[in-house]
Parts: structure tokens; sequence; C-alpha cells
């Protein structure tokens, strides 16, 4: 057996070469210097033990706490307030838009809540978050101008968590950083990358990936006024096609490289039971322009994944979010709104 480090990873090279495939580097937002010291052992291990999605402690992940955020503090007219939620938007009489926040306690209840007033107000809440606050203002009243496309366009990005087993025994799976990834275009096209079992830093006997399909199936979240509560209905039969497309990969994988175990009758080989990648909800060149200047409120953008309608064709969206705020921010100052 390999007990080396990220020998998961390792594995999951050789299955798909297996079958035909030829791994690719993965784009990542990881720090390998601060990995290679958590191997060396003069990092507190994070990235290399299965917790860095789930609480990144040693600064292996180039996360928003390294970059945006600091950037924004570091020019001293930015502040960082932790533990707030935002609970809902609107605009008064004067045109100046209104944000409640409540703030919380780190067990949850609420220590208070404040009323803010701004001329210019930019969401990031991503899509989930964005969207809800905005089909809430608009079914309430608070924001009496947003179009019909507020809501629209939301997708999961094809995503679907599979495991199928080792080839041989790994004895090591708990690194996180996702290495390398295959593209397929058999039948629906779909991209799976090498992952790991989140929150576990050691062997489990499987080989897991991430697959994200390219779904062209989309949702629109709606508003209950009975319990205040925005919401949305997902097709379960475009779940079961996209988890059935990355099944079929999956179990290719496994018959040429001699996998050892097949997990189907456990119900670990595919699940489409969540997504790490909502997309949508308020889509760029409709509930908003083409800069993320929501339509028919002045002063109000979205500059996260609610701007992308549902998909970034097989791939990570995070560099596409990045990279269309960017784009989006740099037009808005230049034009000065």
């Amino acid at each position: 057996y390999d007990s080396a480090p990220f020998a998961h990873s390792r594995v999951w090279d050789q299955q798909v070469r297996a079958a035909g495939y030829a791994p690719q580097p993965n784009d990542s937002i990881f720090n390998w210097e601060v990995v290679r010291a958590e191997l060396a052992g003069n990092s507190r291990p994070s990235a290399t033990a299965a917790r860095s999605n789930l609480g990144n402690s040693n600064g292996a992940k180039f996360d928003l706490n390294q970059n945006y955020l600091r950037y924004a503090e570091g020019t001293g007219r930015s502040a960082i307030f932790p533990g707030h939620r935002v609970d809902t938007i609107g605009q008064d009489a004067n045109g100046k838009y209104v944000v409640t926040v409540s703030k919380l306690a780190p067990t949850g209840q609420v220590l208070r809540t404040r009323t803010l007033t701004c001329d210019r107000l930019f969401l990031g809440a991503g899509s989930v978050g964005t969207s809800e606050l905005l089909v809430r203002a608009q079914a309430t009243g608070a924001l009496r101008n947003l179009n019909e496309h507020v809501g629209d366009g939301w997708g999961t990005n094809g995503d679907v968590v599979l495991a199928r087993s080792f080839s041989y025994p790994s004895m090591n799976g708990g690194g996180v950083p996702s290495a390398s990834r295959i593209f397929d275009d058999a039948g629906m096209p779909l991209h799976l990358e090498n992952w790991y079992v989140p929150g576990i830093p050691m062997d489990t006997g499987a080989i897991a990936s991430l697959g994200i399909v390219l779904d062209p199936t989309r949702a629109r979240f709606g508003y209950d006024r009975g319990r205040n509560a925005v919401g949305l209905a997902w097709p379960r039969e475009a779940q079961d096609q996209i988890v059935a497309a990355c099944r079929a990969v999956d179990h290719r994988v496994g018959q040429a490289s001699g996998a050892m175990v097949d997990y189907t009758a456990i119900g670990f080989d595919a699940q489409g039971f969540f997504t790490a990648h909502p997309l949508g909800g308020a889509v760029l060149g409709r509930a908003t322009d083409g800069y993320g200047r929501v339509i028919g409120h002045p002063g109000l953008y979205v500059m996260d994944g609610a701007g992308i309608p549902g998909s970034t064709a097989t791939v990570n969206p995070s560099l596409t979010i990045t990279a269309l705020a960017e784009r989006n921010i740099e037009a808005i100052i230049r034009a000065g709104s």
C-alpha cells in the first residue's frame, strides 16, 4: 500500500488513466508552500487533515480573509463587521436603500438589530442569499421597481458527489486540495475532479470525486407570504439525470481500474442531494444590466453568483464569479454609477 501524503490523489489519477482519461491540473486557491509546511511538520495540519473546507486554520487557502477583505480594510475606508445577518433590504421615500441587520451570537441567538441606510448597495450574499433578499423585497413592495426576471435562472451547476473504492489500500485520505480533473462528453458533458471525504483525516476506503455536469435545468425562487419565506422547487428528474451521467463515468473508471468495492448498495456511489455551487436568481442581462446594475433601482448592484444563469459549464464557478465582480466594479467606478 501507499502511505505517502495525498496517496488518495495519486490513486485517483491512476484509476482514471486506466479508463483512458488524461488527468489535467485543477485550478486551486491553495497555497502549496503552506501545504508543504504542514507535511514537514512546520505548520498546524489543516489542508492535509481534511479540515480546510470546514475551517481553514493556517492560511493554506488563499481565501477572503487574505485577499479582498484584507485589501478593503487596508484602504482605511472600509470596516468588516462579522457575525451580522442581513434580514431585509428596501428603499425609503427619499431613494435611500434601507438594510435591516441582526447581530448574532456564536450560538445563533439575536443580540440586537439595527437599520442602516445608504445611497448605493452592493449585494454579495451569494446566489441563494442575494436572490432571497431581492425576491422578498419585490414581493413585500420594499423594492417596487424590480422586473419579472428577479428570482429566475437558478441552477445547481450540476453538482454530484461520487465515491468508488481504492484499487489497493491507500491508507491516507485526508488531503483537501483538489489536484486534478477529467472531462467526458460521451453523454451529458461533465467534469470529475479529484476530491476527498470532508472532515475525516484518515483512510475511508473511498476514492471520492466531485462531478459537475452541464445541466440546462433552471428553477425560479418564489415567495410564501404566509411564512414570509423564499424557496424554490427543484425537479427530481433533473437531479436523477445528472447523477446517472456521473455514475456511468465513475463506474467505467472503477471497472477499468479494478476498484475493489461497489458502493451502489449502500447508496454512496453517486449522490446529488446538495450543491456546493448555487448560481442564478438575479441573472446578468435580465434582472440586471450587463454589469450587475439592478434594473429599476439605480444604485443597487449584484456582484456574486446570483448573476450567473445556473451553470459555469462543468467547472467550479469561483474564478468566474471573481472575474465578473472585478469586471463589473471597474465599469461601475469608471462610469460613476
